[in-house]
């Protein structure tokens, strides 16, 4: 019989990225879902994370606490709490915080991502 995992972001691996640290939440590292990865990334002031896409990956962001723009080569998005964006595979994006407060926002990947392979960075663990 199937059952729940549950996950505490206390206990969940932290991968400091470059311009952000990524709590990941539930994904196939840590649990029996093959589909998806879920995580909470926390961007803090004076901070930048670089421009990236995803080759096969589906995202969706939402916005729980801060101010920021998400960034792609055709327009801006204002993004403050409440607010949810769907990211095709493929498509150049840059997160950047405005505010002075850090801006926290829940991520879903699908198929899943290892964290911080997608950035123009060295190693994810960083």
């Amino acid at each position: 019989m199937a059952k729940p995992e549950v996950a505490h972001i206390e206990r969940c691996t932290v991968y400091h990225l470059p311009g952000r640290d990524w709590f990941y939440l539930i994904g196939p590292q840590q649990s029996a879902t093959r589909h998806f990865t879920f995580g909470l990334a926390e961007f803090h002031p004076g901070q930048q994370a670089p421009a990236h896409s995803h080759d096969q990956q589906e995202e969706i962001i939402y916005i729980l606490e801060g101010e920021g723009e998400f960034i792609t080569p055709e327009e801006t998005i204002p993004l403050k709490p409440g607010v949810a964006v769907f990211i095709p595979p493929g498509l150049e994006h840059q997160i950047v915080l405005t505010g002075d407060q850090p801006l926290k926002l829940v991520t879903v990947f699908s198929p899943p991502v290892t964290p911080g392979a997608y950035d123009p960075a060295d190693d994810p663990k960083g």
